[in-house]
């Protein structure tokens, strides 16, 4: 009914392809309104499975599907809604390897993803293949939306040319996020993706929506290229761009250990000191075995005194975010030894003991 949709416009959703990429909590939403919308052809790339801690914005998911593949979950949720939309689904991971040969299909590429390497990824894969990339991304009460790519304009490397410090931006299960604020962030990252295949209205390109949920405020600035920036011709290694590639050096004095590498350890008998630098109520949902002493983060600075300078000091966290924060406080308050567990509790409940509660 809408003239500037009609039959041809509702012919050309139904011919268009888009890929999806993080079936997670923008996904969520971009899926659900696409699929809608009578998008044809969705691609949905994942492969992370459900969490129960998923489903405070994850609205895509439900008890039913907890430990299911995030992207078939998703598929039968859109098949459930609307069963003439085709799905194909990539329970992979996106690289440097594949990513032009399995974006290269599609009209369109969203980007719902929670980590710099994968975003600097579909950016340059997105140059090279000439699609236009809906960015998106949320952070506590905040988040952005943008178009990249688009018929020559700015692309996500002028906003941001160079990545930040490893570990200085936490995720969302690190820092925590308002639930419906991937609701509000994804639907206006459908809204775009409807309106460049659709031809209408004023897409987002050169402009950075900043959405703020506590003060319920928009705010716009003004985006451009950047002169005399270099040329894309190739993906390259971007977790080492990113500043991501593991270094776990030679034991006991590694700055990350995985769960596996440091439950072998400790059946060897490395006896580490174990500091847990989460909040005391996340002690009431799991504990990690045998620690010996828990100091939240924003407090560990002005309690060191009971640390031992001598003996290796394990220090966990929920995912790791806040260990390599605690880590560079003790490096540089002389505890040398200072080892974080990789993934913390989430990894070493994934690798080692499922009984623990990651919530």
């Amino acid at each position: 009914m809408l003239d500037e949709v009609g039959e041809a416009g509702q012919k050309r959703l139904k011919e268009a392809k888009v890929a999806v990429v993080g079936a997670g909590g923008l996904g969520s939403p971009v899926l659900m309104y696409l699929g809608a919308a009578g998008v044809g052809h969705i691609g949905i790339f994942d492969f992370d499975t459900v969490d129960r801690s998923n489903l405070q914005r994850q609205v895509l998911y439900g008890e039913a599907t907890l430990g299911k593949s995030k992207v078939e979950a998703a598929a039968d949720r859109i098949e459930d809604l609307n069963p003439n939309v085709q799905v194909v689904v990539y329970n992979q991971g996106l690289n440097s390897e594949n990513a032009i040969e399995l974006l290269q299909p599609y009209d369109i590429v969203v980007d719902g993803t929670d980590n710099f390497p994968t975003r600097y990824l579909l950016n340059d894969a997105c140059v090279i293949l000439d699609k236009p990339l809906v960015y998106g991304s949320i952070y506590r009460f905040e988040g952005q939306i943008s178009v990249f790519n688009y018929q020559g304009g700015p692309t996500y490397r002028d906003l941001f040319p160079t990545p930040p410090a490893p570990n200085s931006v936490p995720s969302c299960a690190e820092a925590g996020v308002l639930g419906v604020l991937p609701a509000v962030v994804g639907s206006i990252q459908a809204n775009e993706v409807v309106k460049l295949i659709l031809g209408i209205g004023t897409p987002l390109s050169g402009r950075l929506i900043l959405y703020n949920a506590l003060d319920m405020t928009f705010d716009e600035l003004s985006l451009k290229r950047a002169p005399d920036k270099a040329e894309i011709v190739e993906l390259i290694d971007y977790k080492n761009f990113c500043g991501l590639e593991n270094n776990d050096g030679d034991y006991p004095f590694a700055e990350d250990l995985s769960a596996s590498d440091c439950h072998n350890r400790i059946t060897q008998g490395w006896r580490p000191f174990v500091l847990d630098v989460r909040e005391p109520f996340e002690l009431l949902v799991s504990r990690f075995p045998n620690c010996d002493a828990n100091i939240p983060l924003k407090l560990l600075a002005s309690e060191l005194e009971d640390l031992p300078t001598m003996r290796p000091i394990l220090i966990v966290c929920k995912g790791g975010h806040r260990a390599h924060k605690a880590r560079t406080i003790l490096q540089n308050n002389g505890f040398d030894k200072s080892i974080v567990l990789r993934d913390g509790i989430n990894g070493w409940a994934r690798e080692i003991d499922p009984s623990i509660n990651t919530y």
